[in-house]
């Protein structure tokens, strides 16, 4: 077992106090937008091992570089190669995120060929699939925690858009009511994402201003549009249901869902994959024909996940992932250690309280990694995740 040394990554949207706040630091002033734990190769958490000459610090990935079934157990890499198949992280939002959806495997593995065999840099802004491999993933609040998730019905965002009294969005009302919902989602958002750009400005900049006005459901909107002023996806955030959770309530993101999160501070676990599309909200490049080709044109509830208690104490995140897990464990003063031994490698984050984890002791925002089949123990008092790679 390993205490890990993580990567904090400072995207524009993150929030400045959030996971200072976690950790018992002072903030910097410089947006803190996410806490990478695993090995992902661009941000591996570190560890130190004891070698031959000594202790030495190391990428995770080196370590399971260097023996992938002792690290991750035969069962994953079976699975799912030789590298670890999730990534966890500390998302704080303190702005909204871009508008995004992630492929299948089908797609990705589709995509990834194509601009593979066409010679499309890897690290060119137009490139789309970066590997081959889809990207489901979990958000799990710690806070309050705001976020747009699947489309809404096309009538109640034709009757959300009409109330902004906005006459350049009568032919998108028009639209949403006068087709079937697959039709009418798939027009509307390919009429918004390639419209005029300065037309669409002035559009954007009145609806934010009726949004800001009318307040309540269209609330949410006008605070997307003050961080985005004329930015087309302000209306693409419209078609969207707008859901808030609350602390150890959880979204499940999958393939065709378009999403974004808008404020809050959670526990993300994610497949091991940087293959994101964008609709809006970004400055980044907007591939509108694959877009189109991914997106599940159909009206959802989102659907708030609540952990599910097993007489162990653990309470699960139950999703149809098979790279990744997530549960939680809140360990009382007192109470018998809790054993956390798998076959699986985990990775185990503290969030509150003091957690003692087989020798190491945990403090909030802090984590530690746990080879496959290694026996562990924890004990509290406090609050532990668990990752793990789904059974």
């Amino acid at each position: 077992m390993d205490r890990l040394s993580n990567t904090v990554r400072p995207y524009a949207w993150g929030s400045t106090t959030a996971i200072p706040a976690l950790l018992g630091i002072a903030p910097t002033g410089e947006p803190q937008a996410e806490m990478w734990m695993g090995a992902h190769p661009g941000a591996p958490s570190r560890i130190t091992r004891t070698t031959a000459s000594g202790e030495t610090e190391l990428a995770l990935t080196e370590a399971i570089d260097a023996d992938p079934e002792g690290e991750l157990g035969a069962p994953t890499v079976t699975r799912f190669g030789p590298r670890l198949p999730f990534l966890l992280k500390l998302l704080a939002a303190g702005a909204p995120l871009s508008v995004q959806v992630h492929p299948n495997l089908e797609q990705a593995r589709e995509g990834y060929a194509d601009e593979e065999a066409r010679g499309v840099p890897i690290d060119a802004p137009h490139r789309t699939y970066k590997d081959a491999n889809h990207k489901p993933e979990l958000i799990c609040a710690l806070t309050p925690f705001d976020g747009l998730c699947g489309f809404r019905s096309p009538t109640d965002a034709a009757d959300a858009m009409e109330a902004l009294g906005v006459d350049s969005l009568k032919p998108y009302v028009d639209l949403l009511r006068a087709h079937p919902e697959e039709a009418a989602l798939r027009e509307v958002l390919t009429a918004i994402l390639g419209a005029e750009p300065a037309e669409m400005a002035e559009t954007v900049t009145e609806a934010a201003a009726a949004a800001e006005r009318l307040g309540g459901a269209h609330a949410p909107y006008a605070r997307i549009a003050h961080h985005f002023p004329g930015d087309p996806g302000v209306l693409a955030a419209m078609l969207l249901n707008h859901v808030r959770l609350q602390p150890g309530e959880a979204l499940f993101l999958g393939a065709g869902v378009p999403h974004a999160y808008l404020d809050g501070l959670g526990v993300e676990i994610m497949a091991n994959s940087d293959n994101v599309l964008r609709c809006g909200l970004t400055p980044k490049h907007i591939d509108v024909p694959e877009l189109l080709r991914i997106v599940r044109f159909e009206a959802t509830e989102p659907g708030v996940l609540r952990p599910e208690a097993a007489p162990s104490g653990e309470e699960l995140y139950e999703t149809p992932a098979d790279e990744f897990a997530l549960s939680r464990y809140t360990l009382a003063p007192g109470a018998d250690p809790t054993e956390l031994t798998a076959p699986t490698p985990q990775i185990l984050l503290c969030t509150a309280g003091s957690v003692t984890v087989g020798e190491l002791a945990l403090a909030p925002g802090e984590s530690a990694y746990v080879p496959a089949d290694e026996t562990v123990v924890a004990a509290g008092p406090g609050t532990l995740f668990r990752a793990t790679v789904a059974a």
